[in-house]
C-alpha cells in the first residue's frame, strides 16, 4: 500500500459524517452538488433561492474556458506552423497530424461559439496567441525567438483552412 496516501474505508470525505464541521458555503463545499441543486432550482422557478452571483460567475466561466480553448488551440497550430516553415528538413507526419488536429478542434470550437470569431479583431488577444506560439516554437526548435516574425505572418483565415501550409 501506498504509505503517503492512506484512505481509510470509511471516509467519505463528507466532514458531518466524519464528525468535524463543514467550511463553507454550499458552492465552495461541493460545486457539483451546488450546481446540481441550482439547476433543480430554476427549473422549478425558484427564483429566489438561487446563488445569483455564483451562478453568474459560473456562466462567465463558460466563455473564458471555450476563449482559452481557442486560445491554446491556436497557439499549438501557429506554433507548428512556424516550425513547419522555420525547419523544413525536420518536417515529419507528426507535425503534419497536429497541424491538423489543432486546426480541426480550433474550428470545433468556433463552431460550438460563432462569438469567439470575434477575438480575431482584438490585436491584444491575437498578440498573446502569437507571443505563445513564438514561445513554443523555440522551445520546441531551440531557434531564438526574435527569429521569429514579430507579427503573425498569415491571415487567421489561411490558418484555418484545410490544407494550408506555409512555404
Amino acid at each position: 500500500m501506498n504509505k503517503g496516501m492512506q484512505t481509510n474505508i470509511g471516509d467519505t470525505g463528507n466532514e458531518e459524517e466524519n464528525g468535524s464541521q463543514p467550511m463553507g458555503t454550499p458552492y465552495e463545499k461541493d460545486v457539483v452538488a451546488w450546481a446540481e441543486e441550482q439547476a433543480a432550482l430554476l427549473r422549478a422557478g425558484k427564483l429566489a433561492s438561487i446563488d445569483i452571483e455564483h451562478i453568474a460567475e459560473e456562466i462567465e466561466d463558460v466563455g473564458k474556458t471555450e476563449s482559452r480553448e481557442l486560445r491554446s488551440r491556436l497557439a499549438v497550430l501557429l506554433a507548428h506552423l512556424l516550425k513547419w516553415q522555420f525547419q523544413p528538413e525536420r518536417r515529419s507526419r507528426s507535425w503534419t497530424s497536429t497541424i491538423r488536429t489543432q486546426r480541426r478542434e480550433a474550428l470545433f470550437v468556433l463552431k460550438e461559439a460563432p462569438s469567439l470569431r470575434r477575438r480575431f479583431d482584438d490585436i491584444q488577444w491575437l498578440d498573446l496567441v502569437w507571443s505563445k506560439a513564438r514561445t513554443q516554437a523555440e522551445a520546441e526548435t531551440g531557434i531564438d525567438f526574435d527569429t521569429f516574425p514579430e507579427v503573425c505572418p498569415w491571415p487567421v483565415s489561411a490558418v484555418l483552412e484545410d490544407g494550408f501550409l506555409p512555404g
